[in-house]
């Protein structure tokens, strides 16, 4: 993979904990810093899609517990194609 190189500016007391955290587990400090902003743009990437694309018909309200089994179980046994609840 081939990488780019760029200047920041952090701060003092976060670059001794990445010293301090690179020495402890013996990999490099820019190691612990591409890590970082692997995170950082994954946490900050817009999807071209929504999470959820699919929507359900539902009557509404929130279903109570007994309700969501039932509809579960209704969804498995067409699923399995068997006549009885398991």
């Amino acid at each position: 993979m081939s990488m780019k190189r760029t200047n920041v500016y952090a701060d003092p007391e976060d670059l001794a904990i990445i010293k301090e955290t690179a020495r402890r587990r013996g990999i490099s400090e820019a190691e612990i810093i591409r890590q970082g902003i692997h995170l950082a743009a994954m946490a900050n990437r817009v999807w071209d899609e929504p999470l959820f694309s699919r929507t359900f018909a539902g009557p509404g309200r929130t279903l109570a517990k007994g309700e969501v089994r039932d509809v579960v179980a209704d969804a498995a046994q067409r699923e399995t194609g068997s006549g009885t609840a398991a």
